[in-house]
């Protein structure tokens, strides 16, 4: 199984078009130790030929034009592509925006939880994916579906879950929810687990997380490897930087360091191989010269970049 990074930064990407803090900054003046990201997704394939996109970002044009494995067979029809299947994690405007570059009448699959399939149903302009050619499947949360593209079985298999999180900022709703929730309901925002059928081996693929709870630690024991929510370093860092007043735990993402951080909470999980992947633009982290960098290293993290590519 091939796995691709496609794109690695959060929403905004880095550098954000309308950020000046220091990472974007450095990132578009060229300095070689922040080195730029687009926005999350990864690309998984288990024969090298048929593609499983794991969210539609915003860039996703970009990342096909530079991702040679995602351009259309010059050998084959007028029209053509590699990309076979879409899963969403969550309907946040990172995920599923890239799903609009996918139009021109191109036979693929879609597959999302109930709640994020009808939020792509109430939007008329998810509608150019030609409903003819363009299948929408739920995924049963909890419950194993081999992935399909127009052509049949693409040998992976995709598990759904649900993890701590919440709804899309664009649909949160003030008067509903209790504690913070703004409307957020089950479904909002998904772990995937994927598995390659001839070999049997595995990955999860978390981009966005809120916290550790004691059903998903006990998911993650053991795993061979993981893909984790790595937007931000610490819960305050854009009120700090002076980009946004929102703490991590308002967007509805946890933070690595300190002691309720990702990196103490999944030390104890004997995970093979972590990867952080939707790194904002904030996160020092992304200066590979930092503290912060060397930090998340020493325990045993990687940060993602475009273009990584992982094989299990």
């Amino acid at each position: 199984m091939l796995i691709k990074v496609i794109g690695a930064g959060a929403g905004g990407g880095l550098p954000q078009w309308n950020c000046n803090g220091r990472n974007s900054a450095d990132a578009r003046s060229g300095l070689p130790t922040v080195k730029p990201r687009t926005q999350a997704s990864v690309a998984v394939s288990a024969d090298g030929k048929q593609w499983v996109l794991l969210n539609a970002a915003p860039d996703l044009r970009q990342q096909i034009n530079e991702t040679p494995e995602l351009q259309p067979d010059p050998n084959g029809p007028p029209r053509n592509s590699p990309i076979k299947a879409v899963v969403l994690t969550n309907g946040d405007v990172d995920a599923v925006a890239g799903l609009l570059c996918l139009r021109e009448s191109q036979p693929l699959t879609v597959y999302g939880s109930a709640r994020v399939l009808d939020v792509l149903a109430s939007n008329s302009i998810f509608d150019v994916l030609n409903p003819d050619l363009v299948a929408r499947k739920t995924m049963e949360l909890g419950s194993s579906f081999a992935v399909e593209g127009p052509d049949g079985a693409v040998g992976l298999t995709v598990e759904a879950f649900t993890v701590p999180g919440k709804i899309p900022l664009y649909l949160e709703d003030e008067e509903k929810g209790t504690g913070g929730s703004f409307g957020t309901e089950e479904g909002d925002t998904l772990g995937l687990k994927v598995t390659e059928d001839a070999s049997g081996k595995s990955f999860f693929f978390i981009p966005g997380c809120s916290g550790v709870d004691d059903t998903l630690r006990s998911r993650l024991q053991g795993a061979a490897l993981l893909f984790f929510d790595g937007t931000l370093y610490t819960n305050n860092e854009m009120i700090d930087q002076g980009l946004m007043q929102k703490t991590g735990d308002r967007i509805g993402h946890m933070n690595m360091s300190g002691p309720n951080g990702t990196l103490a909470l999944m030390e104890p999980l004997g995970i093979d191989r972590k990867i952080f992947i939707h790194v904002n633009n904030s996160n020092p982290v992304l200066r590979e010269d930092s503290p912060e960098r060397a930090a998340v290293e020493a325990a045993g993290w990687t940060v993602s970049y475009d273009g990584m590519e992982v094989s299990l």
